[in-house]
């Protein structure tokens, strides 16, 4: 894969400083790669819901900031070509989410075939699935975004 020797490890300072919204909630980037990237939130009462657990904007802000690592990650040498955005994103609540959260990410095509497909002059889609699991692994929530690579003009 063309990604493997990438070096990505500005991708979580990268995000604090593009996405403000990363620094204010606290948000932390605990692992980084081309094609998976696990994201922390903190246990803040400020980000708290009527029941002391995170605010399932918070949840959702979450999975969609880990989402954004993993395609910074995978497309960051290639932004000169086109600009990454959100197309849609779909969340799932499944259990009572209580005390600090992660959010593991995984980009859900390859980049190559992606950038194979932005190369053919096709404006790709492609997914991102985020679990967002509890202090103990349980899994609170499923998401899945879905990203395209609009070609720069």
């Amino acid at each position: 894969m063309r990604f493997m020797s990438q070096d990505v490890s500005f991708v979580a300072d990268a995000m604090k400083q593009a996405v403000p919204y990363v620094k204010t909630t606290g948000i932390e980037f605990e692992e980084v790669s081309a094609s998976r990237v696990v994201a922390s939130l903190p246990d803040t009462p400020e980000l708290h819901n009527h029941i002391g657990g995170p605010h399932a904007a918070m949840m959702f802000g979450l999975g969609e900031s880990a989402s954004g690592a993993v395609v910074m990650a995978a497309f960051s040498a290639h932004l000169a070509k086109a600009t990454p955005l959100a197309v849609r994103a779909e969340i799932a609540y499944k259990k009572i989410a209580m005390g600090p959260m992660r959010a593991e990410a995984v980009l859900g095509r390859s980049a190559d075939e992606v950038l194979a497909e932005l190369e053919s002059g096709t404006r790709p889609e492609f997914p991102v699935t985020i679990t967002i699991t509890n202090a103990e692994g349980v899994t609170t929530g499923e998401m899945t975004v879905v990203w395209t690579l609009k070609p720069a003009r």
